[in-house]
């Protein structure tokens, strides 16, 4: 059994990637923190750091995003990652970064890596932006995309996967990383009110518990916490959580803003045990998978070759919406 820290941040939306090195020396600051201090209690091995930690899209286009913000990945801060990683025999799932890939000259990604003592062990990218605004690249966008879009990691933690903020109202992306057997699902977040932790909506909770009992799995849940003023036109509420395989919430900060830090236990062997004995509610296993032929049509189109733009959505979306029943 190990601890978790599900980390949030309250930065000011940086202007330009000069910015992004104070964000990440104070994550680095957080860890070291928070494995120094609850050490003579129990030692924190995994930390999760929000949705745009690093970078908020604050501009409009891929173009604007490419020239001011987006960086390459790996660079000086995944190494500065690496070695607080390594000095602690940690894993750190990092906030996003907005990321540019040579291959795909004119995409931006919203990108997290997972990092352990021996370096980055994966890379997932957003695969649904929140759309119409956010005019990140999914992989999804094309048709010859050479990665995998679903890492699933098996680490001395337990098998880890991770998906971004909006792609959690998606059952399918959680589903698909559940089915490559991941244990711990990891949510890297930027949940804006009104949808955030507080009635009557709380999708936040809700939907952190409900992907957590589905997939029989624990969630680490990390939110952005900023203030309306650093990254408006939205206050973030907060609420960083664990959550175990039956849905429990362990550890959940308090709502609003701020940089808070939630620590829980997760015990793998206790989970592995579960999905063993289970004959009921095990929904994975009781999947009737050839019953649902939804998801072998495509909806929402790919973007292609076509540029990507707030006005691109809209029509993309109307697309998908013609060919709904």
């Amino acid at each position: 059994m190990y601890y978790a820290a599900a980390c949030q941040t309250d930065f000011p939306a940086p202007r330009s990637r000069a910015e992004i090195a104070s964000r990440t020396r104070r994550m680095i600051e957080m860890i070291e923190q928070t494995v120094i201090g609850y050490r003579p209690f129990f030692d924190v091995k995994l930390f999760a750091f929000p949705e745009f930690a690093h970078a908020v899209p604050i501009f409009e286009t891929p173009q604007q995003l490419a020239a001011e913000l987006a960086v390459e990945l790996p660079n000086e801060h995944t190494e500065a990652y690496c070695k607080v990683a390594a000095k602690y025999g940690i894993h750190i799932q990092t906030g996003t970064f907005l990321e540019l890939d040579r291959r795909f000259p004119a995409a931006v990604f919203n990108t997290t890596l997972l990092i352990g003592p021996d370096g980055i062990l994966s890379k997932y990218r957003k695969l649904n932006p929140w759309i119409p605004w956010e005019v990140h690249a999914s992989p999804h966008d094309f048709a010859d995309y050479p990665d995998d879009p679903f890492p699933v990691v098996d680490t001395e933690l337990g098998k880890l996967g991770v998906a971004i903020c909006y792609d959690w109202l998606f059952p399918e992306t959680l589903r698909e990383l559940a089915f490559r057997g991941a244990e711990v699902l990891i949510r890297v977040s930027a949940y804006m009110d009104p949808w955030g932790t507080a009635q009557p909506m709380d999708w936040w909770t809700l939907i952190n518990r409900t992907r957590a009992l589905e997939n029989t799995s624990y969630v680490l849940a990390a939110n952005q916490g900023a203030q309306m003023a650093h990254y408006p036109p939205f206050s973030w509420p907060g609420g960083s959580m664990v959550v175990d395989y039956d849905g429990r919430i362990l550890a959940q900060a308090d709502p609003g803003p701020g940089e808070k830090v939630v620590v829980a236990p997760i015990n793998i062997e206790a989970l592995r045990q579960e999905r063993r004995r289970r004959l009921g509610h095990d929904t994975r296993a009781h999947l009737r998978s050839s019953a649902h032929a939804y998801a072998q049509r495509e909806y929402l189109p790919p973007a292609g070759s076509a540029d990507i733009s707030v006005a691109a959505l809209q029509a993309r979306i109307r697309t998908a919406k013609g060919r709904l029943p």
